[in-house]
This record gives C-alpha cells, sequence and structure tokens, in this order.
C-alpha cells in the first residue's frame, strides 16, 4: 500500500523559510540590521522613540522584533496598525513599514457592579460610574494587573481579566468590556504546616504571624507576614513559602529551622581605686534561655558584683501567648544589695500583647520593698520603706538580619509607673517614667554611627537614698564604676562611630555624655566619657572591649580614672 502527502505552503512565508535557511547555510558571522519606518516622518519618530532592537543575529529574531513592537504599539494606542511590508534591502540590512493610522487615548470600559467594586476603580480611574470607568489605554494593562491583584486578594488566585468587544465607541475613543474568568469558589487556607521544624510553637503562627485556617488565601500577604520569621530569635525562613491546590482544599507549607537563641554573656572590668591605690576587680554574668521548651519562652538570670561592694540579682521569665491566646505573661524579680547599708526587693508581674512582629504592649503591677541594714540609722536619707506601682509600657524592637555583629538595628522601650510608697506609716505619691533608645544608622556597607539614650526620671514629694537610680559603667556612661551613681533624674547618650574592618571584626570610637540630679544631696552634674574600643566575632560569640575615660564637667582627664571594660556574648 502506498501512501502520499500534499504539502501546501504559502508563497510569502515560502520565500522566508528559503531566506533563514540560506543565512544558515551561508554561516554568516556578521549581524544583520533591521530598520522601521512608518509611513510619514511623524509615524518614524514615534516607532524611534519605542527604541526597538535594531541589531540581530537571524530573520526570525528580526520578525519577532517586529511583532513585539506591533503590540506596542497597540499598548499606546494604536490599536489598527498594521505591518505593509518587511523585505530585504541587501545583504545585512532589512527594511520594514508600519502604517500606524490613528492614535487612540481614551477607553471606556463596561464592567459588572457584582464583580468589582467602584470604590476600588476609583484610585485607578477618574471617571467612574455605575456601568463603566475610563482610563487611558496606556494603563489598561496596569489596570487589569492592579484589578487582578485584587482578585487575588479575595481567594480567587486563578481567575483572569479580560477585555471582550473592544471596538470604536466614537472617533477618538474604544469601548471594551470587562469580564472575570473564573470557575472556581473563592480560596481559603485549610491546612498549614511547618516543614524543617516541626516543634515551631504553633501560637506564633496564629498570633505572631497571624495566620490560620479559614483565611482568605493570598500569596503576597502570606509571602509578607512569614517574613516575619527572621524578627524571631529562635528560629529562621528557610525558604519562601509554598501552596499545595487540591480540588477542595488549599495547604500552605512554611519552611522554618530553629536557630541558636540562648545566650551567656559576661564582662569582666578593672580599674584604680582613688583611695587605696589598688586595682580592683568588677563583672557580671548574663545567662538568657530561648525557647528551650519549644514554647517561645525567655528566661533570664542576671547576677552582678561590682567593685563598689555592690550585688544584683535579677531572674526573669516571659510566657509569650498563654494558653494559646493573644496576651503573655512577663515576671520578673529582682534582689539589690548596697554593701552593709540596705537591700532593696523588686517584684513585677505584667502581661503582655504583641501587636505585631515589631511592637509589643505590657501592663501590669510592680512592688518594691526596701530595708535599712544598718543597727543605727545614722543616715537620715536611708528609711525602710515598702511602695506600689501600676505600670505599663510599649516596645519596639527590629532586628538586623543575618548581621552578628550588629544584630539588632533599632529598639524604643517607654515605661511609665504610677504609684505609692509607704514609709512609717507616712504615704507618699510617686511616679516613675522610663526611656531607652537606640539605634544603628547605616552609613554604607563598613561605616556607620550608634546612638543609644538612657533615661529616667524619678518624681516624689522627698527621696531616700535607698530608693535612688542607679547608673554608670559598661552598660550606661562608660569610664565610671558599675552602679556608682546614684540620682533621682538622669539622662545617658551614648555615641559610636563604628568601621567594620571584615563581617567578625570592628573598631569604634567612645563619646557618652550624661546628666544627673541628686535631690538627697542637691547636686547637679554633667558627665563625660571618651575612649575607644573594638568587637570580634569568635567561635564562642562576641568579645568587645572597652577603654573609656569618665569625668565631670570642672574635672581634668586623669588617667587613674580610666576604665577597661571587656564581655563575652556567647551564643548556644
Amino acid at each position: 500500500m502506498i501512501y502520499s502527502y500534499t504539502i501546501t505552503v504559502h508563497k510569502s512565508r515560502f520565500l522566508l523559510l528559503i531566506i533563514c535557511m540560506c543565512i544558515s547555510s551561508k554561516g554568516f558571522a556578521q549581524n544583520l540590521y533591521l530598520k522601521i519606518y512608518g509611513e510619514t516622518e511623524t509615524e518614524t519618530s514615534i516607532i524611534d522613540s519605542l527604541s526597538y532592537v535594531k541589531t540581530h543575529e537571524n530573520f526570525l529574531s528580526i520578525q519577532s522584533e517586529v511583532d513585539s513592537l506591533k503590540h506596542q504599539l497597540n499598548k499606546i494606542g494604536f490599536i489598527e496598525n498594521r505591518l505593509i511590508e518587511l523585505k530585504k534591502k541587501n545583504d545585512s540590512i532589512f527594511n520594514a513599514k508600519f502604517h500606524l493610522k490613528q492614535k487612540f487615548n481614551t477607553i471606556y470600559i463596561y464592567y459588572n457592579s457584582k464583580d468589582v467594586n467602584s470604590s476600588l476603580l476609583n484610585s485607578i480611574s477618574e471617571n467612574v460610574t455605575d456601568t463603566y470607568f475610563t482610563i487611558n489605554i496606556e494603563e489598561a494593562e496596569y489596570v487589569l494587573n492592579f484589578l487582578n491583584s485584587e482578585l487575588t486578594n479575595k481567594g480567587l488566585p486563578f481567575a483572569k481579566l479580560k477585555l471582550f468587544h473592544i471596538q470604536k465607541k466614537d472617533k477618538d475613543n474604544l469601548r471594551a468590556d470587562l469580564k472575570i474568568i473564573s470557575n472556581q469558589k473563592k480560596r481559603t487556607i485549610d491546612d498549614i504546616k511547618i516543614v524543617g521544624y516541626e516543634k515551631f510553637p504553633k501560637s506564633f503562627v496564629k498570633h505572631y504571624l497571624k495566620l490560620k485556617p479559614s483565611q482568605i488565601f493570598d500569596l503576597a500577604t502570606i509571602e509578607k507576614k512569614t517574613e516575619q520569621l527572621n524578627n524571631l530569635r529562635f528560629a529562621n525562613k528557610v525558604k519562601a513559602p509554598e501552596v499545595l491546590f487540591q480540588e477542595d482544599s488549599t495547604s500552605l507549607y512554611i519552611y522554618v529551622e530553629k536557630a541558636k537563641s540562648n545566650t551567656f554573656d559576661g564582662f569582666l572590668g578593672f580599674g584604680t581605686n582613688e583611695d587605696t591605690n589598688r586595682l580592683e576587680f568588677d563583672g557580671f554574668l548574663n545567662l538568657r534561655l530561648i525557647n528551650n521548651l519549644n514554647y517561645g519562652e525567655l528566661f533570664s538570670l542576671l547576677y552582678k558584683s561590682d567593685e563598689n561592694d555592690q550585688d544584683t540579682f535579677d531572674a526573669r521569665l516571659e510566657l509569650p501567648y498563654l494558653f494559646s491566646s493573644p496576651i503573655g505573661v512577663d515576671l520578673n524579680l529582682r534582689i539589690f544589695r548596697k554593701d552593709s547599708s540596705f537591700t532593696t526587693t523588686d517584684q513585677k508581674a505584667r502581661i503582655n500583647y504583641q501587636i505585631n512582629a515589631l511592637h509589643k504592649i505590657s501592663a501590669g503591677i510592680s512592688s518594691t520593698a526596701s530595708s535599712n541594714l544598718r543597727s543605727e540609722n545614722i543616715v537620715l536619707s536611708l528609711q525602710d520603706y515598702n511602695s506600689t506601682f501600676f505600670t505599663a509600657s510599649y516596645e519596639y524592637l527590629k532586628p538586623t538580619f543575618y548581621d552578628r555583629l550588629f544584630p539588632v538595628k533599632s529598639n524604643f522601650y517607654l515605661e511609665t509607673n504610677f504609684g505609692n510608697r509607704t514609709s512609717s506609716d507616712i504615704k507618699t505619691q510617686q511616679s516613675l517614667f522610663v526611656l531607652k533608645a537606640f539605634n544603628n544608622f547605616k552609613l554604607n556597607r563598613k561605616n556607620s554611627i550608634y546612638l543609644n539614650v538612657d533615661a529616667a526620671n524619678l518624681i516624689s514629694d522627698n527621696y531616700f537614698e535607698n530608693e535612688l537610680l542607679r547608673f554608670g559603667g559598661i552598660n550606661s556612661i562608660r569610664g565610671f564604676e558599675e552602679n556608682s551613681l546614684f540620682s533621682s533624674l538622669f539622662g545617658v547618650l551614648n555615641t559610636e562611630y563604628r568601621y567594620r574592618l571584615s563581617n567578625s571584626i570592628y573598631i569604634h570610637s567612645i563619646t557618652d555624655v550624661a546628666y544627673f540630679e541628686n535631690k538627697t544631696t542637691d547636686i547637679k552634674e554633667k558627665l563625660f566619657g571618651f575612649g575607644f574600643g573594638f568587637g570580634i566575632l569568635t567561635n564562642s560569640g562576641l568579645l568587645k572591649f572597652n577603654y573609656a575615660n569618665g569625668k565631670n564637667e570642672n574635672q581634668k582627664f586623669k588617667l587613674s580614672n580610666s576604665k577597661i571594660h571587656i564581655s563575652l556574648v556567647a551564643q548556644f
């Protein structure tokens, strides 16, 4: 049996095929050049303004560029344009001629108000009615993409918008019908699965990321929310979330890995005692355990002993999203002892609410009990007392992703306290305000400026020495002994110019300024601290070295007043 086949080829396409085969067979190395004209000089200038590609490797590339230009002309309003001819001028030059015809500037788009809300259209058009809206024809593609994204936000990820029946409305304008092509119902999130860190606390998905089943599916919003995983200290996002669409369900997969979040912080300081001229040491240990129970909890323990025979014990427990609710609990116990003079115990209990990944508010109660340890009360400013405060605070914390030298970019903390102090059955109303804030201003990859503000103000009719605010040292104004300064009001400004030598080493200047008032001794004084330091990222953690010299405004610099502070923050 014999089979016969008949092949029919259009004459013009056959000639184009022969041209392509000839160019290919000759193996030309030179480029081909395309020049496109209009029927008039005005049309030619419009075509040239579109910046089409003029140099090509083969004829198929030329033909593709001509088709692309035709599409661009459609987008800017020349919807009746047509290609008159495309011919070869010589071995390397091809000429194309277009007739652009009339340009349309405005298109009337008719829509169904059940599909598109007219209030949404007001953001993209200045002329909106109940049945149509008008736009510049050059904006048509943007408008369709915008409306399509809004449909996606409403749970229709596979819906498409299309303009049908595009035709002349009059000699200057076009009209079209807007239709939504969708055969699906609205998509909602049916299941959320954590991949990589299966014990990731589920309450953080619900309250921190604010993702939960039954929500309208919106991939853009989901991607934005999962970025907040990098704000957590105990987890990192591995890659973008993925979605599994099935006929009757939508599953969201979030890829997370557990991060090292426990820290052990300590420093050793030493300086010369002005009275004895002997070298004295001070230091502290600070342990922070985060998410060891896969609950997102925080437990911190601080013990500090400094050269002024002062001891501090501070324990804190933070339990977020208690009983899967959006409310968390903070508990704090702090004990301070000043040699054989007095001891003070502070207790705080607060509830907190994480507004989002960066903002948190808290409210609660705090109580303080202080005892005079001296057998004879020879210092009248030392008194036994008890105080109770109602406290509220706000905190903003913005981490720096993937930067172990400077892991936090910004922090702002404001706390207010209102209550009473009771001593010898006498009640005194008091208020306490605390402000802590810092920001690392990045100038470029190597240079940055660090600013830190630490301030507090205790407002009372009278003051006891053992209730005064204490500051000074490596975490306050540098160049002074730890907690050696007592005040009723103080403000400290720390500044550093930081220069990054590498990804693991930086050096910095130290310029600290402080002002404080002590109303028990009627002292008002300005303090200054100057010096330098460096930080090195080691296998054990971040090692910091600070050398600073402190003075008041009427004092000359003395090398004997210099302080050296060494600290190590180990992460495990």
